[in-house]
């Protein structure tokens, strides 16, 4: 009897113990997990600041938080002592980290829509899906080539053929329009060794104004408007980029040669 008593006495005292010891390891679990991600402290943009903002005036729009060193990229700013004058260069998203080549100085920012226009161009304007816009990444000032594509009707000689054609070389672009997507930090990976891959793509549509003369301009209007018939394709074309001049017109046959 005393036996049983003295174990049933034991077996309360060791689910005690081991009760105190699942809460003391479950209190210090996340504090465990972020002491081996190596926390960091990073400035987070919490409200939207626009191109142009100076740095001055970014201080209630941003937020200092601790991050795993994993998911901090060498270009995160700890504080804004050292970008005084500076000011944003692009529209800042909220849950993004705010970046050293995200803040330039104020005569090299380049406004959207402020790009000159040069004497006898006019602006038109079209709307293509990302990955007809090189992925996205196509600014006021880059220089774009326009592949013009016909269903039918584009060589007189063999209506039926499809074609492509880059009709128009190194097009001035003068403002890029699109729907602000935010950009949280890159979440680490579930080991906490390094950030998860960010495979995000660009989502919607994006609204593009360019400068050419009048017969170009009637080209894309009419490419932009007769869908059914035609479409548009962009490549990012610098000023020295190569024109060969060849295929001119790429039919299927050419495709393969």
């Amino acid at each position: 009897m005393k036996s049983r008593l003295l174990a049933g006495i034991a077996a309360v005292v060791l689910a005690i113990v081991g009760a105190m010891l699942v809460m003391s390891y479950a209190q210090g679990a996340d504090q465990r997990a972020v002491k081996n991600l190596e926390p960091v402290s990073v400035l987070v943009v919490k409200a939207a600041i626009p191109a142009g903002t100076p740095v001055e005036a970014m201080s209630a729009s941003l937020a200092t938080e601790q991050l795993p060193a994993a998911a901090v990229t060498s270009s995160s700013l700890k504080s804004l002592d050292e970008s005084h004058g500076k000011v944003a260069a692009v529209d800042l998203l909220p849950g993004e980290q705010l970046l050293k080549d995200r803040l330039v100085e104020p005569e090299a920012l380049q406004v959207q829509g402020s790009v000159e226009i040069p004497a006898g161009l006019q602006e038109v304007s079209f709307q293509l899906e990302p990955q007809r816009v090189v992925g996205g990444r196509v600014a006021a000032g880059d220089h774009v080539g326009v592949f013009i594509n016909l269903k039918d009707g584009g060589i007189e000689a063999k209506p039926e053929k499809q074609t492509t054609q880059l009709s128009i070389h190194k097009v001035l672009v003068t403002a890029v329009q699109r729907a602000p997507v935010a950009t949280p930090s890159p979440a680490p990976s579930e080991n906490g060794s390094a950030p998860a891959e960010d495979t995000s793509l660009p989502t919607g549509v994006l609204i593009l104004t360019v400068a050419v003369n009048d017969v170009d301009a009637t080209k894309i209007v009419y490419a932009s408007a007769f869908t059914d018939v035609a479409s548009i394709w962009l490549s990012k074309e610098p000023l020295d980029a190569t024109e060969s001049g060849k295929p001119g017109i790429m039919t299927r046959p050419e495709v393969y040669k």
